[in-house]
């Protein structure tokens, strides 16, 4: 990846859905810390960073991170990882380490197959401040 996002936890997410949309937002509120930046995976950076791993880059289903130490996680793993990296109150969810992977993905896989009925497509507006934070949508 890039130098300048070198020291920078990198979340790929779907840009055409709203249920990711809305938490990329949730997200970019509680990040204090300002450790993320984001980049859907459609952007000419997502597909840069699929295809350089060997990843699909045609199903956009999948929720990536990409840490600072240059390794990535992937669905519940990487659901986990940005709650523990917020900190305060969201390390609670580390109690999810515990579930082994196969069920906490299986969980993530039912609610991916069902974002988009969960919930509508929404104009992700960011503010001044986050738009700083988006590498490309």
């Amino acid at each position: 990846m890039e130098e300048k996002f070198k020291y920078k936890n990198i979340v790929f997410f779907d840009g055409d859905c709203g249920f990711c949309n809305f938490w990329v937002q949730w997200i970019l509120e509680r990040d204090k810390k300002d450790k993320f930046l984001f980049s859907s995976l459609q952007s000419d950076f997502g597909q840069k960073f699929l295809s350089e791993r060997g990843l699909e880059t045609k199903q956009f289903n999948t929720l990536y991170l990409l840490k600072s130490d240059g390794k990535y996680l992937m669905k519940s793993q990487a659901v986990l990882e940005i709650a523990n990296l917020l900190g305060g109150i969201y390390s609670f969810l580390k109690i999810g380490y515990l579930l082994p992977r196969s069920l906490s993905d299986k969980i993530y896989d039912m609610v991916s197959r069902n974002r988009k009925k969960i919930s509508a497509q929404k104009c992700f507006l960011p503010d001044q401040h986050q738009r700083k934070k988006i590498i490309e949508i």
